[in-house]
């Protein structure tokens, strides 16, 4: 009996729709999500990236055939797209920014979640890699399940190059969001994810998944994934040394933002001159001019 597949759905599908299939299966697969101009840019801006790099000195998790690179906003400027493509970024609004109400005095007040980018990754499978050791993103922040009830991450994979069984697509076992802690992912369960290049797949951080198994001689699978995260969760990579202020000042306020430039429910401020100032008035300012010189004294 073969494993079921993840569902189909197409750019125009609307993103209640796209959540309700990823909250029943763990993701779904978006035919032509991208343009090819956006594939193309994305090829011409990172192969030479990736082409400079070592393959990963492991075989288990990294991989030892695999070429990676991240720090993506600093490296092409569609990223910008993918971060902020409109299915995509609601999809990821839909799920994870979910009010809690909080008490200040005796009035409870709803606070939103939030969400912010928890990483970049531009990824190249290599022939005769092995397959990545099935895991859940959420890990990291040693999600529980399904105790704590809601999701951490939303994540993105959109194929550079066309994703097959045989080059690496994806594994993803469907389904496996709803286990809990105690059941071990069998390779048995998992598909491969087969798509033409431009289109994605999108899942949460409590789906099984990992890197397939390059089988071939000659083909490379080339992906760029990223997740919004909950935004009080700390990120995977490190924005604040991963970009300088010249990079940050070049990107859209909404980007400036989910780098954890910002200050939103009292998170992420920066004490300027006795008062909680957000980093977004920092970009602002002239006399604001470099991570080594420090903050301004003065408001």
């Amino acid at each position: 009996m073969s494993n079921p597949a993840l569902a189909r759905i197409t750019a125009g599908t609307s993103p209640e729709e796209a959540v309700e299939i990823i909250l029943r299966d763990g993701g779904v697969i978006v035919e032509g999500l991208f343009d090819e101009a956006t594939v193309q840019g994305l090829r011409a801006d990172l192969d030479p990236v990736l082409d400079a790099v070592d393959t990963g000195h492991d075989e288990v998790f990294a991989g030892n055939r695999t070429r990676r690179a991240s720090g993506l906003f600093a490296k092409t400027e569609h990223m910008v797209t993918v971060a902020l493509n409109p299915l995509y970024h609601r999809v990821a609004e839909l799920i994870l920014n979910k009010p809690i109400d909080v008490f200040f005095g005796e009035e409870a007040v709803p606070h939103p979640a939030g969400m912010h980018i928890g990483g970049t990754m531009a990824i190249k499978i290599g022939p005769g890699q092995g397959a990545q050791p099935l895991h859940r993103d959420d890990s990291v922040w040693l999600w529980r399940h399904p105790e704590y009830r809601r999701e951490a991450r939303v994540q993105i994979m959109v194929a550079v190059s066309d994703f097959t069984a045989e080059n690496g697509g994806t594994l993803v076992i469907p389904g496996s969001h709803l286990w809990d802690d105690h059941r071990a992912p069998r390779r048995e369960e998992a598909v491969p994810t087969e798509m033409k290049a431009g289109s994605a797949l999108i899942w949460i951080g409590s789906t099984y998944h990992g890197g397939g198994e390059n089988t071939t001689t000659d083909s490379h699978r080339f992906g760029l994934s990223m997740g919004w995260d909950l935004a009080f969760l700390r990120t995977e990579e490190n924005h604040f040394l991963t970009y300088n202020l010249e990079q940050i000042r070049k990107l859209p306020e909404e980007i400036q933002r989910a780098l954890d430039w910002s200050s939103e429910h009292y998170l992420g401020w920066a004490e300027v001159a006795g008062q909680m100032s957000d980093p977004l008035d920092l970009l602002k300012r002239d006399d604001y001019t470099s991570l080594d010189a420090g903050l301004p004294t003065t408001l």
